[in-house]
């Protein structure tokens, strides 16, 4: 139990809040709701918190939401560790991307030990020295978004489908003519799935490019808003084999992906999945993220008609006051007459 007055010797360290309690109640109405008792039989009533009823609907919803899409955890998890050099990867920086992935927060401590035919956990995670490792390969899941494009476009049409890249320069965008010619070129070559054996490619030919693209692209793909930091891919450097100017790939393939500096970070995004701004089509997990958003709406309107009610009460009773202190100065000046 936390005392929400934060009397509680660090309790907001313990919580991990840069904030104090109050303020991050404040900020975030309606996830906990407080009550008196005592810490101690004989000591004095201080406010304590406990999970909202709003909340504790929201951790059931989280629940069945994760529990129906368990299916897509485990295979973008096991993607993530196929695309990697060594079919392994820390887990710390897999706790640190589980947001953009949609990964439960206890994924290392109740989803991973559930499938040890897929996964194997080494070391403590949180100390630094915990690493995921891939136990078995599913040829299923070695397919990226592209070649599942192509061959259900193969099965539609009949006619033998080659994997590409949707390239859409945005409107109004100029290419020199060597700039054109160089992406007829490079798109004339093979593509190169992410999960494919390059160990005997040169890190600087245009093969290794076209697979340092795929990589991007699988990622993204992957992602619940199909955008992800360029920081936090930069943490995965050296399992995905990129180099130290990997950026620069989103600049010379404007194409495919938008590199956004909105909030001054850099985020890569995959341009075909949007629309005027849009995700054209939305991951199973981001429900999670809606009913939580809907959570602390509720909890705002709620603070926010609470508030007005007691304006209008402070505001009635000023009146009233007003009133009495009008009649009581009447009959005091009655009387003088």
């Amino acid at each position: 139990m936390i005392n929400s007055g934060g009397s509680v010797p660090g309790s907001s360290k313990r919580l991990r809040l840069s904030i104090k309690i109050k303020t991050f109640l404040s900020q975030n109405p309606g996830l906990f709701d407080t009550y008196l008792d005592r810490i101690k039989p004989k000591s004095e009533p201080v406010d304590f918190l406990r999970a909202s009823d709003g909340l504790r609907r929201f951790l059931e919803e989280e629940k069945r939401i994760i529990h129906e899409n368990e299916p897509l955890i485990v295979a973008k998890l096991c993607k993530l560790l196929m695309i990697s050099k060594d079919k392994v990867i820390s887990a710390d920086k897999l706790v640190h991307v589980k947001r953009e992935f949609g990964f439960p927060n206890d994924f290392l401590v109740n989803l991973v030990p559930k499938f040890p035919d897929y996964f194997r956990l080494s070391g403590s995670p949180g100390e630094g020295k915990s690493f995921l490792e891939l136990v078995s390969w599913n040829p299923e899941f070695a397919k990226s978004v592209i070649e599942r494009r192509a061959e259900e476009e193969e099965r539609a049409t009949g006619i033998r489908v080659r994997p590409s890249f949707n390239v859409k320069l945005p409107h109004g965008f100029f290419l020199r003519k060597e700039m054109r010619e160089w992406i007829r070129d490079w798109m004339e070559l093979d593509y190169i799935s992410p999960y494919a054996d390059v160990s005997h490619l040169d890190q600087a030919s245009p093969e290794m490019e076209k697979r340092t693209v795929g990589v991007f692209h699988e990622l993204l793909s992957l992602s619940l808003f199909k955008r992800v930091p360029v920081p936090i891919l930069g943490k995965f450097r050296e399992e995905y084999r990129f180099s130290n100017a990997f950026s620069s790939v989103f600049t010379r393939h404007s194409g495919i992906f938008y590199l956004s500096l909105k909030g001054g970070i850099e985020t890569a995004m995959l341009r075909e999945a949007y629309k005027d701004d849009e995700l054209i089509d939305q991951d199973p997990l981001v429900e999670i993220k809606d009913r939580f958003l809907d959570l602390l709406a509720e909890g705002h309107r709620e603070s926010a008609e609470q508030s007005r009610l007691q304006k209008e009460a402070v505001q009635k009773d000023m009146e009233m006051m007003s009133m009495r202190i009008g009649e009581s100065d009447g009959h005091e000046f009655g009387e003088q007459l």
